[in-house]
């Protein structure tokens, strides 16, 4: 069942109930889109993020470096 056959059960619903009849599909979806890119916004700056210095950076790779076995020619 898609969402147009639920929408048309669950309008048929509401009209032998006498209820009002839900929202249309898809009559939201920009609202949702508009929350989700506000709550990453959001999160992007509350998020606390690690700097990247040249030091850092640096000794990231060395360190990284310093792990792999080295190969004959570099005696």
């Amino acid at each position: 069942m898609n969402a147009t056959h639920q929408y048309m059960l669950d309008s048929y619903r509401a009209s032998r109930h006498g209820d009002q009849a839900p929202p249309q599909p898809g009559v939201h979806d920009w609202q949702v889109v508009r929350e989700i890119r506000d709550y990453r916004r959001f999160q992007a700056v509350v998020t606390p993020r690690r700097s990247r210095s040249r030091v850092r950076e640096t000794l990231s790779r060395w360190l990284h470096r310093s792990g792999q076995p080295r190969s004959a020619d570099c005696h």
